[in-house]
């Protein structure tokens, strides 16, 4: 007699906590409790998956967002989560969780409920969004008794001290002294018409330490004035706690944070003389200024408003760094990026906004383009890159292969399961069986069989051998030689902009040590910046591909370039 041998199932852990102030074990206590319900059910745990001091209410967590990918993959049969609310808080998210783990096949379970069910989603996630949304409305009325009473309901600004011994519910401040002569001097230096730029290097040049021991910048100074923030805008120093100016909503697309303007009447206003470090007459002076220079820097020459005009973006921009630490450009005593600083000019922001960085050398946008440019393309025509990506594209091929037969049996598989069921309820309605229960789970399991075979039907039973050319290593030369020419105008030039961008980590720009000029290093993946020149040229429809997708060249990956100074 034939024994039949059934693979255990492969489980996986998912564990979340929502904020910095819970116990960084809460994420091992979770994994414990699941391990050892995974262990009970005879589950060979495979992997974990855990966010830490990330809220549920957002599914663009690293963790989850892996979960969900790694599904797909079919890399596991059984998920566990200690609740049904540590996957999510919001309904349509662990609903949409649910349907994509049904349709792969997956399990879901909890160690106190078991197998979650449809109707375990719909109750518990309803409940865990409703808690969610309380949760927010006490905090919010908790924030508004602190400030009905005259207390901070935030963080500590610069300027005062946290008082001693502080009473239950905390919110009491004192002024610091020090921090407010300081607080004094810059109300004092901007209303006599010195830039906040101008006044975060003036403090930096005096050594004074900024807000939690920073340097100085300018934007802590000048912040934003509808909101509320900067140093210029704390209306504390006037003696005044306005709580409510603006509020946080979660935008559901993105899972970010986008800050509202709330009118006046939401605002709670209360007088707190005994935190005044500014008088009115120099508040209303530093107001008066504010809106002067609002008023001036918001048009151009011809008078229209500027926010109306989008800012150019350039190929480089926001990869650009200073080096002067001589480590990556991001850390050290500048940590300022190269910034436009007037007309197709870079320069170190760090020296110009605060005067943190001796960098002061510039360089023109077109110069460190084509540098840039020039460097990738002699980087990437070396015989020994050629050769590596070559072989690599074959073993691509082969991979992808390989995947191609492994989904359709994942899909086939998955497909005789559902007709199995589906053969099941048939036979129990034959045996008068029949409920409508019965008739909705048939239904369900037909139309997801209907979008299961029409998915099989797409997948070819293994990817296609692609047809290497003889003259391959010149295509790929020819290639690399027209990577500028793929820059052009239009939609398809600003495409293929959007993938270089995305694929140079950053430009590391240091002063010459012998003599004038910049020297530049280039940090990124060369490979994936030749895949996407490659694919995005819109004239070459009938050569042939020089990458496939999947291509990962390790040798290649991560690579620096030493470009000429200028």
């Amino acid at each position: 007699m034939t024994v039949l041998h059934h693979p255990r199932l492969r489980a996986v852990i998912y564990a979340r906590y929502s904020t910095d102030k819970q116990r960084q074990e809460s994420i091992g206590d979770q994994i414990e409790l699941c391990r050892r319900y995974a262990v009970q059910q005879g589950w060979e745990v495979v992997d974990t998956y855990t966010d830490a001091a990330i809220s549920g209410a957002s599914r663009h967590r690293p963790g989850f967002l892996k979960l969900v990918d790694d599904a797909g993959r079919r890399r596991f049969d059984v998920v566990v989560s200690e609740a049904v609310d540590r996957l999510g808080r919001r309904l349509a998210d662990t609903s949409d969780l649910y349907d994509r783990l049904s349709f792969y096949n997956v399990k879901l379970y909890t160690p106190h409920v078991g197998e979650i069910t449809t109707i375990h989603v719909a109750i518990m996630g309803m409940m865990a969004q409703v808690q969610l949304k309380e949760i927010g409305q006490k905090t919010r009325r908790s924030h508004l008794g602190l400030a009905k009473e005259g207390r901070i309901p935030g963080g500590k600004a610069y300027g005062y001290d946290i008082v001693d011994g502080d009473k239950a519910g905390g919110g009491y401040r004192r002024i610091n002294a020090d921090e407010a002569a300081v607080v004094h001097r810059i109300f004092t230096l901007y209303a006599d018409g010195m830039s906040p730029r101008a006044i975060a290097r003036l403090l930096n040049d005096e050594n004074v330490p900024g807000p939690r021991g920073r340097k100085w910048v300018d934007t802590t100074i000048r912040g934003q004035v509808a909101r509320g923030t900067g140093i210029l805008n704390n209306a504390n120093y006037a003696g005044v706690l306005e709580w409510g100016r603006c509020e946080f909503v979660k935008d559901p697309g993105t899972g970010k944070r986008v800050a509202r303007i709330n009118p006046q009447a939401k605002r709670e206003i209360v007088e707190v003389p005994e935190l005044r470090i500014i008088d009115d007459v120099l508040w209303n002076r530093v107001k008066a200024r504010q809106e002067a220079v609002a008023t001036e820097i918001g048009r151009d020459e011809q008078g229209n408003a500027l926010n109306r005009v989008h800012r150019r973006r350039f190929l480089l921009s926001g990869v650009l760094v200073c080096g002067v630490c001589g480590v990556c450009g991001v850390c050290g005593v500048c940590g300022g990026r190269y910034t436009i600083m007037g007309k197709d000019r870079y320069g170190c922001a760090g020296h110009r906004n605060s005067g943190t960085s001796p960098n002061d050398r510039t360089i023109s946008r077109q110069a460190i383009e084509g540098r840039v440019l020039a460097g990738l393309k002699e980087r990437l025509l070396g015989a020994d890159v050629v050769a590596a990506f070559i072989e690599e594209m074959v073993v691509a091929q082969r991979r992808d292969q390989a995947e191609a037969r492994n989904r359709r049996g994942d899909q086939e598989r998955a497909l005789a399961g559902i007709d199995r069921k589906i053969a099941s309820i048939l036979e129990a309605v034959e045996n008068g069986m029949y409920s409508p229960a019965l008739k909705e789970r048939l239904s369900a399991l037909e139309a997801e069989r209907a979008a299961l075979a029409a998915e099989i039907g797409t997948l070819a039973t293994e990817a296609p051998e692609m047809l290497l050319p003889a003259n391959l290593p010149e295509l790929y030369r020819r290639k690399i030689a027209e990577l500028e020419s793929v820059l052009g105008d239009g939609d398809e030039g600003m495409a293929a902009m959007e993938m270089i961008r995305s694929m140079v980590d950053r430009v590391v720009l240091s002063p010459c040590p012998s003599g004038a000029g910049l020297k530049a290093q280039l940090h990124g993946d060369l490979l994936a910046i030749l895949e996407a020149c490659a694919e995005a040229d819109p004239r070459r429809t009938n050569a042939p591909a020089l990458s496939n997708r999947g291509v990962k060249c390790r040798w290649l990956r991560g690579q620096d370039l030493n470009l000429r100074p200028s």
